[in-house]
């Protein structure tokens, strides 16, 4: 498909996307100028205070962004929603150039002119409000200039947390390796800069001291210069909210997610083809959203409605509850506590059990007699280890797996994209990984999945999950998705994964096939 033609298909999700994206640097910039312009006038004011706010702003500044994020996810409050720990983020991103310029034009104000000031008895607020403000405004507007073209930019990333915008599109192409879905994320946010950057500057030129001085009649005061900002600002909240109604209505609609490697687009587009068989509904697909929180983030906040999640992730990614390895019992602590603390319904097994599984060359297998991760333990100094970055922090992941089975690697393990980790083994760029047993690959190379023998990892099983207020609203989705129950086992979901990883075959047929081939189509 063209770009062109991506477009066109998903223009409805693009906008609404564009108008996440748009809010989120309306609401950013906002807050950025309430706290930045009077931060600016007390580095002006209290020269002993200055080195510490520029200092903190500094810092701020240079902290990378994703690591920003992160730091503040356990916050409480704050962290419980990717929205606003992107819009925090964001903000101390905006301060620095606000604050410095902001200082600047104050302090560039000529002092004859404050002199001026006094001698005609003015106070000091009067001072600020009435000749230094209006004077410094187009410095101050040359800092909100740049301030607002580093938002626009840093806010794609903020789909990283579950902010949406953007970047969900760039993340999920780079996902896909697929262009068109890049750059329906990045052309608008492009577009959106060069405009922002466009608007802000000839404002700021418009209001320089010698340009009122070359064209007195024709030249806004400073204080129409200040309305003018405002009314930049009011004209993005406004276009931030007809492009959200411009994104299609959520009425009769049911957003489904997943996480972001093949067999959860397939799980999603699996749930949305069940759903609009046995319903009125319309269905949009969100896929390829990231990992575990992400996609938790997004249906706490309501950005999606479902998507299927494992049932140990969730006992000790989300729950951070102690490992168990009974699955009904799993699933049961699940089912209760996503309900209790979640408002979420978690529904029975789709039927498969998609643990991790611990992967090496069949020939070193072979070669080296191995069909235990115990046995391969005293080979492991001398071998290099690639794990998927979630599985590296994971409570279930890789700390609790070293120690359990006493293993050493020869140097850290490599960290590597789910896609990629296959090929990195095969290329012997790495000589064990941890995939997931239902994996198409692993049937169709010369794989081999070492068994867990001391039993670590805990049951995975695949669960649809949805928000109660969906439920309520939509009692209809119930009997839909209970009707998925059971009808995917272990071998059917590795021969779908290998039509779409290894034969490359649309996930949209390969789901359709499915469900047909099991009277739910």
């Amino acid at each position: 498909m063209s770009l062109a033609g991506y477009f066109a298909r998903n223009g409805g999700e693009i906008l609404q996307a564009t108008a996440e994206h748009l809010w989120l640097t309306v609401i950013t910039m906002l807050l950025a100028i309430s706290i930045g312009i009077p931060l600016g006038i007390i580095v002006a004011r209290r020269p002993k205070l200055s080195k510490y706010i520029l200092g903190s702003a500094n810092i701020a500044e240079t902290i990378p962004s994703l690591a920003l994020f992160g730091f503040l996810l356990p916050l409480p409050w704050l962290g419980a929603r990717g929205d606003r720990i992107a819009i925090a983020a964001l903000t101390l991103y905006a301060l620095l150039p606000i604050i410095r310029n902001t200082a600047t034009g104050i302090l560039s104000v000529d002092p004859a002119v404050r002199e001026a000031a006094l001698g005609m008895g003015m106070t000091e607020g009067q001072i600020l409000r009435r000749v230094e403000m209006p004077l410094a405004f187009p410095t101050i507007l040359a800092g909100i200039r740049v301030a607002t073209v580093w938002t626009i930019g840093i806010a794609t990333i903020a789909a990283a947390v579950g902010a949406g915008g953007l970047g969900e599109y760039i993340f999920r192409g780079l996902a896909m390796v697929n262009n068109n879905v890049i750059l329906a994320g990045a052309i608008p946010a492009a577009v959106r800069a060069l405009l922002a950057d466009l608007l802000l500057g000839l404002l700021e030129r418009r209001m320089r001291p010698e340009r009122r001085k070359a064209r007195p009649r024709r030249i806004a005061s400073p204080n129409a210069g200040m309305g003018a900002a405002a009314a930049l600002i009011l004209v993005a909240f406004a276009s931030a909210t007809f492009l959200a109604g411009c994104g299609g209505s959520r009425a009769d609609t049911v957003v489904v997610g997943s996480k972001n490697f093949p067999e959860q687009a397939l799980l999603g587009e699996i749930l949305a083809q069940d759903i609009e068989a046995h319903t009125h509904l319309r269905v949009v697909r969100k896929f390829y959203l990231a990992g575990t929180f992400i996609c938790q983030q997004a249906l706490l906040s309501g950005r999606i409605d479902t998507y299927v999640e494992y049932t140990g992730t969730a006992l000790a990614a989300v729950l951070k509850d102690p490992i168990d390895h009974d699955p009904a019992d799993v699933y049961s602590q699940v089912k209760q506590q996503y309900q209790r603390r979640f408002k979420l319904a978690v529904f029975p097994p789709l039927g498969f059990n998609n643990t991790f599984a611990i992967v090496i060359r069949g020939a070193d297998a072979r070669r080296l007699h191995l069909k235990t991760i115990s046995e391969a333990a005293k080979y492991t100094p001398q071998w290099r280890a690639g794990f998927g970055y979630e599985f590296m922090g994971r409570p279930d992941g890789y700390a609790g797996f070293v120690r359990t089975y006493g293993l050493k690697f020869a140097g850290q393990p490599k960290i590597l994209d789910l896609g990629l980790l296959y090929r990195a083994l095969l290329d012997h760029e790495v000589d064990l990984v941890a995939g997931n047993s239902t994996d198409g690959l692993l049937s169709a190379r010369d794989l081999t999945v070492l068994q867990d023998d001391k039993h670590y990892f805990p049951p995975y099983q695949a669960v649809p999950i949805v928000r109660d207020e969906t439920l309520a609203r939509y009692p209809e989705l119930r009997a839909a998705i209970d009707a998925l129950a059971g009808k995917i086992s272990d071998a059917e979901m590795q021969k779908m994964n290998y039509e779409v990883v290894a034969q490359h075959r649309d996930i949209t047929r390969v789901a359709r096939q499915f469900l047909q081939s099991n009277g739910l189509g």
